[in-house]
Order: C-alpha cells, then sequence, then structure tokens
C-alpha cells in the first residue's frame, strides 16, 4: 500500500482516503452492484467489531468514515482529529483484511441499495444518461451505475461477495493523509496488525486495454440515438461520445473544451442556450475523471414546445468545436477558468486527499496537476481544435421524454 502524507495546517483536523482499484467497472456480468453492496456492507462490521460497536467508536470520536463505490475505485473516507487517529486507523485496516459480512446486515444494505435505484430511477437525466451509458458502453466497464441494477442486487448473497471481498487485500491501494496528523502515522500503519498483509503488486494494464477495445467494437456496432419515453413534458438532451483516459496526453484539450462549453456564464452553451435563444433551463458539461473510456457529453433540460430547435444548438455548439477554433481572448478565459476550476475543487483538505488518492489509484503521480499547470501555458487554439476533431466527432444522442417529442426528435436526428 502506497502512503502519501500531505501535511498542512488544518487546526488539529486530519482527512484519510484510501483508495482501492477496481469498483463498480469490475462487477461481472451478471452480479451488477456486488462492489456497492461489499463496500457498504464493510462498514457494518469488521474485526473484533459488530455494526454497533464500529458506530459508537466513530461516533464517540465526533469522526466521519465512510466506504463508497465508484465506477474505477472503492473509496474509504475517515475525518477526525489528529487525537483520535491511533483509535480510528485500525478499522479501515480491519475493513479490508477482515470484514465480517453477516447476512442480517447484508440483506439490510440490499434494502438500502434497491430503495436507492428505486429513487435514482425517479430523476428523467438520470434515466436519459443510463440509457446513453449503456448504449456507450453496454456490459463494458462504465455501462452501469456504481449501485448496480434491481435484478442482479435481488440475486447476489453472501456467498457470492466473498471472494471478491477476499480480492481487495491483494488490489493496489493509495492511501492519502492530509491535514494534522500524529508523527510517524504511516510507520504505525504499515506495522499495525490491522493492515497485515495487505499486498503492494498488483497490475491490470492488459485488462484496461481489453475493455477499450470492447468498447470500440460495440461502438461500431449501435445506432447512434436511445430514447426512453415517460408521461412528461420535459425534455433531456445527453449528446456525447467516450474519449480517452484521464492519463491521455490529450485528456487536458478535452477538458479545456469543456470549460469553453459548459463552465460559467460565459460559456458557449450558456451564451447560446440560455441568453440568446433562452430553450432551456439547465444545460452543461459531463466530463468527469476516468481511468478508461471518459464520457464527454452536453446535456440540457427544456420544455417540450422547445425540445428540436434546443437539440439543433446542442449540435451547432457541437459542429462549433470540431470546425472552429478557439478566438486568442476565449482561450486565455479558458485557460482561467480551469485554473479556477481546479482552486475550487482542492480547497478543503477532504477534497485534496480525495483527489490524490484518485490520481495516484490511476496510475498518475501526485504532482499531475502541478504538470498539466505548467503545460497549460502552452497549448493552443489548434491543439484542442485538433483533439475534438480526433475524439468528438460522431456524437451519440440520449433523450427522455414523451412519445410525441420523442418521435420528433428522432426523424430530426436522422436527417
Amino acid at each position: 500500500m502506497n502512503i502519501i502524507l500531505d501535511k498542512l495546517n488544518s487546526k488539529n483536523i486530519m482527512s484519510a482516503k484510501l483508495w482501492i482499484e477496481d469498483g463498480s467497472r469490475n462487477d461481472p456480468k451478471d452480479k451488477k452492484g456486488i462492489h456497492q453492496l461489499l463496500s457498504s456492507t464493510m462498514l457494518r462490521g469488521c474485526g473484533p467489531y459488530n455494526n454497533k460497536q464500529i458506530a459508537e467508536i466513530v461516533e464517540s470520536c465526533g469522526a466521519s468514515l465512510n466506504c463508497d463505490t465508484y465506477e474505477d475505485g472503492i473509496l474509504i473516507s475517515l475525518k477526525c482529529v489528529e487525537n483520535d487517529a491511533y483509535t480510528l486507523f485500525p478499522l479501515i485496516g480491519w475493513m479490508i483484511t477482515k470484514p465480517l459480512l453477516q447476512v442480517d446486515q447484508f440483506d439490510l444494505e440490499k434494502d438500502l441499495t434497491i430503495k436507492a435505484i428505486k429513487r435514482q430511477k425517479e430523476s428523467t437525466y438520470q434515466l436519459a444518461f443510463d440509457a446513453w451509458r449503456k448504449m456507450i458502453y453496454g456490459d463494458g466497464p462504465y455501462g452501469h451505475d456504481p449501485l448496480g441494477s434491481i435484478n442482479d442486487i435481488k440475486k447476489i448473497n453472501k456467498e457470492h461477495i466473498l471472494p471478491i471481498a477476499s480480492s481487495l487485500i491483494h488490489r493496489k491501494k493509495n492511501l492519502v493523509i492530509s491535514g494534522k496528523f500524529p508523527i510517524n502515522l504511516d510507520k504505525y500503519i504499515e506495522n499495525s496488525i490491522e493492515f497485515m498483509g495487505i499486498s503492494k503488486n498488483i497490475n491490470k494494464q492488459k485488462k484496461t486495454i481489453n475493455n477499450v477495445n470492447k468498447t470500440e467494437r460495440l461502438l461500431k456496432q449501435k445506432r447512434s440515438i436511445c430514447t426512453h419515453s415517460l408521461n412528461t413534458k420535459q425534455v433531456i438532451l445527453l449528446l456525447g461520445k467516450a474519449t480517452i483516459r484521464y492519463d491521455n496526453k490529450s485528456d487536458i484539450l478535452l477538458r479545456l473544451l469543456s470549460c469553453y462549453l459548459g463552465y460559467g456564464m460565459s460559456s458557449l452553451l450558456f451564451k447560446v442556450l440560455r441568453e440568446k435563444y433562452g430553450v432551456v433551463y439547465e444545460a452543461g458539461v459531463y466530463h468527469p475523471i476516468r481511468e478508461s473510456q471518459t464520457p464527454f457529453i452536453m446535456h440540457a433540460s427544456t420544455s417540450e414546445e422547445k425540445g428540436n430547435i434546443t437539440l439543433q444548438l446542442l449540435k451547432e455548439c457541437w459542429e462549433k468545436i470540431i470546425n472552429c477554433e478557439i478566438s486568442p481572448e476565449e482561450l486565455y478565459l479558458v485557460k482561467m477558468k480551469y485554473r479556477g476550476q481546479m482552486a475550487h475543487s482542492l480547497q478543503s483538505i477532504s477534497q485534496r486527499a480525495e483527489h490524490k488518492a484518485h490520481l495516484l489509484g490511476i496510475g498518475l503521480t501526485k504532482d499531475h496537476d502541478k504538470e498539466i499547470l505548467k503545460r497549460l501555458e502552452s497549448i493552443t487554439s489548434k491543439e484542442i481544435k485538433d483533439a475534438a476533431n480526433r475524439y468528438l466527432k460522431n456524437p451519440f444522442l440520449s433523450v427522455c421524454s414523451n412519445k410525441e417529442v420523442i418521435r420528433k426528435i428522432v426523424k430530426d436526428w436522422k436527417v
């Protein structure tokens, strides 16, 4: 396990983030959500402590301890005061090496997960996004939400999660501790019985490449539009592509494009869709950090009367970034936005620790952001346009609305 100490003057508060490689992207095809069930059940008993005892330990310290599943990994988060570090860190070790996984607690998490999935399905945006994701990735690494599917969750039992739990001790891990913490805390962790046996060696580069190839084959077979019909007057439009890994040298070019399109009131989508035409009540860009093929999506929410014109304007904005170079003034502003966005996302010790753990978890260095900011100065509009031409041509559309709106949009899309 790689341990990074990030000492800061944080008034006796520390935040620890442990990133364990492979999250929901590694769920078996017929057991979508199994990593989520494991991560949530790990908190309900580990080592010598049952669910109530863990809650009492954490609450008596006024701390927070969470475990969440993402597409690329599992994240264990601890926030506490410096003096409680030696009391609470053993819990993290036990969660990995000796989770209890009691049947009653596992069944409770199944019920909670199913309820969470049902709540998600009440969102029209989530329905449109799930359809887009399924169209693009299929049963690939990013083809489903980390929560999984209700049908799969119902079929998963304790015996199914045991081998997944056993594999955690051998997976690559990166622990980042930010804030004010005890001296030699890293040595304590490395030598403690709770963390004993955690392996350092793992390499899954081949699996990632195979997933990429699978997605590329899938895109060649799929049509470019998917729809979800509801009895609603709302229209959700998602227009996007699966692009490149976060460690790709061209990733920063696409991130500058996402700032240009969707960050702030000077962004292209805001100026066109809100200020000039007033056709949407929400618009933006979804472009997260991913280890494999990252989604790049423009999204907009509008009324049924404005569905077709909104789609047309989205297409025009998409074509603009492919066919036109950003002006020098716009490029300067976009770079300022990116710096501001990065600074804003790293304000707290928890944000700093999580970001570093995430970067290390997907194979980058803790100084990756500094390298990007240094490179930022020399990036040209032509480089950005070339990246758009290479990675953003022929986008895919997902629509969620009523049948009549969908019929009109499908007709326009084919034209």
